[in-house]
Order: C-alpha cells, then structure tokens, then sequence
C-alpha cells in the first residue's frame, strides 16, 4: 500500500511540473514575438487636396506705350503705384507737335476766311455782274434791231450793222460768263465746294496735329497699378515698345500649373487656401475659377486660375504664392499612412490586420482619398478594427506580435 502511494505521489508530482511547463510556454509564446506599432481604425474626416506653386496676378495686364516716336520728358509713376483712368502716366517732349498743330490751326483759320470770301463776296459779285450782264445782253440785242430797221431803210451802212452785231456777240459772252460764275459760286457750286472741301481739309489736319499732340501724353486706360516701368526721362522711345506694365483694379487672380496627372480631380468651383511664404500665418481662401483646355506639353502641366474673392492687403503683383486645392472631401474615413500599405501601386493593395489574439492576418484593401500621408481605407477593414500602422520586414500571416503602446497613432 505504501509502495502505491509513492508511486501516485510521484505521478502527481510529475503532472505538476508538466502542467507547470506548458503553463510557462503559453505565457512565454503568449508574450513573445516582435513589437509592432498598431493602430484602432477609427472614423475621421479626410479632405484630398493638390498642392501647387501660384503667382499673383489680375485678370488681365495692359502693355502700354507711345503711339510715336520721341524723347521722353517726364514718368509720373513708379513700380506699384497706384494710378486712376485719364491720369497722365508718361510724357514725351511735344516741342515739334505743338508746331505742327499751330500751323494747322493757322491753316483752319485760312480755310475759314476763304469760306467767308465766298460768302460775303463772290456770291454777291457774281450775282451784280450777272444782272449787268444780262442788262447789257438785253441792250445789244435792243440796238441790234434798231440798226437792222435803219440799215434797211438805208439810213446806215454796212460797218454800222456789223458793228452792232459785234456788241451784241460780246454781250452774250459776257452774259453766258456772268451766268456760269454765278452757278459756280451757288451753294453746292464748284467755287463753294472747293472752299468747303480745303476747309474740310484744313480741319482734318488740325485734327491730325492735335491727336499727335495727345500722343506726347500717355494717359491712364483704367483705375489700377503699376506693375514695372521700363522707361526713364530723356529715353528716346518707339512705337510697339512696352514702357509701362499696367495692371488693373479688379478681382484678383492666383495663377498656377498643375501636373497634368492632376487634371481628372480639378473642377471649376473648387475652394483653395493659399498663403505667401512672407506671411505664411496668413492664409486666404480662393475658388477655382478656371482651368486651361489645353495642357503645356513641355512643362507636363495645365494652367488654372484661382479668384481671390478678398484679397489680403500684401499681396503684390507676380507674388509667389503656396495654393492648397481641396479637390474630394470624406467625413468619415478610415484612413491609415500610406506606409502602412503593401503594394499601394498595385491592383491588390494590403495590410497586417491584428486578430483578437495578436496574430497577424493579411487582408486586401480597397483603397479610396490620398491626404499627405494618410490614405482611405474603403473595403477590407471595418471601424474598430487594429492594423499595422508602419511596414515591417520578415512578418509572417499568423505570426503572435506585441502590440506596442501607445496603440493608437495620432492623426
């Protein structure tokens, strides 16, 4: 009997250690493994937004210059001076112009006085010589017949007939001669329309010098702001040269290029925020307002511009500006960093999902909104959930990790 009793003893005692042994072999697989950084998938708002360069600029920019040529006399503005419509901007030397419009004027003056010679004098001239012409015709031809009946009757001769004939000959011509000056000097008469036509003329030329003259000036075209002078006094200046880079006042515009594999998410209307590196505390917002048909086949890039409803007060014109196009907004994502993500280029993305018993599971994701770092999880997990938050070399489907703590990585 005591012989049994040892022995079960010793049955006992072996159980014990055994049970004791795969007691501290669960604990030590339990705890072994390599530490892993987890994150708990939780909702969060994920906004996707294309990032890009811009300049400042308004909607359109005047390149002004003199319409002649000459010497620049005076330039009345500087770089990012403000100016308004009708300001005098530039102003050449008009020694030479203002010549040429007095001797214009003086030409009008001439046209004018001839105007009122035809008036005041050759119309009345022409209108006495032609009564007295016809008066003397009337005459002629009243002599003409008196010395017919006397040379019939034999009373005069032949010299004294041809000698009334001749008068009454060179009193038609006078009279066809009177006639024909009074319809030239009649309104609308040849006389009239050659002083009407050099007074016409006397004026264009006037007309002509006095827009020379206005030329010498370069005159604002609008209210606005002076982007860059080009020009300085005592410049001889050209036609076609570009003096003045004018800007007008109007809404604001922030111009960019954005690489064209960008073009399928931009859409007119699409809010922005954009800062300068000088105040890069103060942001701003602008809206998409246009994007360009075509895309710059050297630069790889489309244009698009942005309106600046309230532009700050130091924006300046070609200022480089940092613009932020919110181009797809999620409320509720379930968003992990793009480095947590196996294969992200692929067609089959992945992630290391952590089980309830700390292994690992290798699960396909389906792959939604890009922000910086993070990227959308749209199929594969659920909220709640705990992933791989970094990747990590030489892990296995399966294999016990420890979970490092904190759990959850901050977003």
């Amino acid at each position: 009997m005591a012989g049994g009793r040892g022995f079960r003893r010793l049955w006992m005692a072996l159980g014990g250690a055994l049970f004791l042994a795969l007691a501290l072999a669960w604990a030590a697989w339990r705890w072994s493994g390599p530490s892993v950084p987890v994150q708990t998938l939780q909702p969060r708002e994920m906004v996707h937004s294309v990032v890009a360069t811009a300049t400042v600029q308004t909607q359109h920019r005047a390149n002004s210059g003199v319409q002649i040529a000459g010497k620049v006399r005076a330039v009345n503005v500087m770089d990012g001076d403000r100016f308004r419509y009708g300001q005098i901007l530039l102003t050449l030397d008009d020694a030479e112009t203002q010549a040429a419009l007095a001797a214009a004027q003086l030409g009008v003056r001439q046209a004018e006085f001839k105007m009122r010679e035809w008036s005041e004098v050759q119309v009345p001239t022409a209108f006495a010589n032609n009564q007295i012409a016809q008066a003397n015709l009337l005459q002629a031809r009243a002599q003409i017949a008196r010395q017919q009946a006397l040379f019939s009757q034999g009373f005069i001769g032949q010299a004294a007939l041809d000698e009334a004939a001749r008068s009454l000959q060179v009193a038609q011509a006078q009279a066809d001669s009177a006639h024909a000056q009074l319809q030239a000097n009649a309104e609308n008469g040849m006389a009239y329309q050659l002083a009407w036509n050099a007074l016409v003329l006397a004026r264009s030329n006037a007309d002509v010098a006095k827009a020379r003259v206005s030329y010498t000036g370069l005159v604002a075209p609008f209210d606005g702001v002076v982007v860059s002078r080009n020009v300085e006094p005592g410049d001889t200046v050209q036609p076609g040269k570009t003096l003045l880079l004018l800007a007008p006042e109007g809404d604001t515009e922030l111009v960019a290029q954005i690489d064209e594999r960008n073009l399928a998410l931009l859409r007119v209307g699409q809010p922005a925020t954009a800062s300068a590196d000088a105040f890069a505390q103060q942001r701003f917002t602008a809206v998409v307002s246009r994007i360009a048909p075509g895309v710059d086949a050297q630069r790889g890039s489309v244009q698009v511009k942005l309106k600046v409803a309230t532009p700050p007060d130091y924006l300046r014109q070609d200022m480089t500006v940092s613009v932020e196009i919110e181009v797809a907004r999620q409320a509720a994502a379930l968003a992990v960093p793009l480095e947590a993500v196996h294969a992200i280029d692929s067609a089959q993305p992945w992630v290391w999902r952590v089980s309830a018993a700390s292994e690992l599971e290798r699960v396909s994701v389906g792959l939604g909104l890009r922000s910086g770092a993070w990227v959308e999880l749209r199929s594969g997990v659920k909220a709640g959930e705990r992933v791989l938050s970094v990747a990590m070399q030489d892990l296995h489907a399966g294999q016990h990790v420890r979970l490092s703590a904190p759990l959850d990585r901050a977003q």
